[in-house]
């Protein structure tokens, strides 16, 4: 029986079981998976209603289409970076100087790739479609494109903390 000094509720509360990490971590894949693909289906969405079926003539063009670039390019920057890399020892030598200095100065520009292409999106929105007072058809085109970079964002969040789970199974060896 425990003391009521070592409890922390008066009641006890049942703790609900928690999925193995293998089943969060694919999870968490296809969850990123379906926001990437959202995210792009936005974007084309927009693309192709400027472009066949807009009657203005404001379209989507390569400016359009820089932020969305970026952003993908900060995906693949950031998780290309192994998370264990981050937090080596500083002892232990790669060449001229330590691994986990160089992972995350990588991880820094692949962030700032990721926040870059976000926030050229709002200025694209912002310097194309809403100073110039356009009407909701081709307000649209703009609003998406953040919703866009919003979820690709997202996407590389969730694929991020899905792929360093750790498995339960796993362990590392240090010599």
């Amino acid at each position: 029986m425990e003391s009521q000094g070592s409890k922390l509720f008066r009641f006890p509360i049942p703790l609900p079981a928690l999925p193995s990490s293998a089943h969060v971590r694919a999870a968490g894949v296809y969850l990123a998976g379906a926001l990437f693909s959202l995210g792009f289906w936005f974007f084309l969405d927009s693309a192709i209603y400027s472009k066949n079926f807009n009657a203005s003539f404001v379209h989507v063009r390569f400016v359009d289409w820089i932020p969305g670039i970026c952003s993908v390019f900060g995906i693949i920057v950031i998780n290309s970076i192994d998370k264990a890399k981050l937090s080596t020892d500083a002892s232990y030598s790669y060449g001229d100087g330590g691994v986990a200095w160089k992972a995350r100065v990588v991880l820094f520009f692949g962030f700032a790739l990721l926040a870059g292409g976000f926030a050229g999106s709002i200025v694209v929105l912002i310097l194309k479609y809403i100073i110039p007072e356009y009407s909701w058809p081709t307000l649209y085109f703009g609003i998406s494109n953040v919703i866009a970079n919003g979820l690709l964002m997202l996407s590389c969040v969730v694929l991020w903390v899905s792929q360093n789970v750790e498995d339960e199974y796993s362990y590392s060896l240090s010599l």
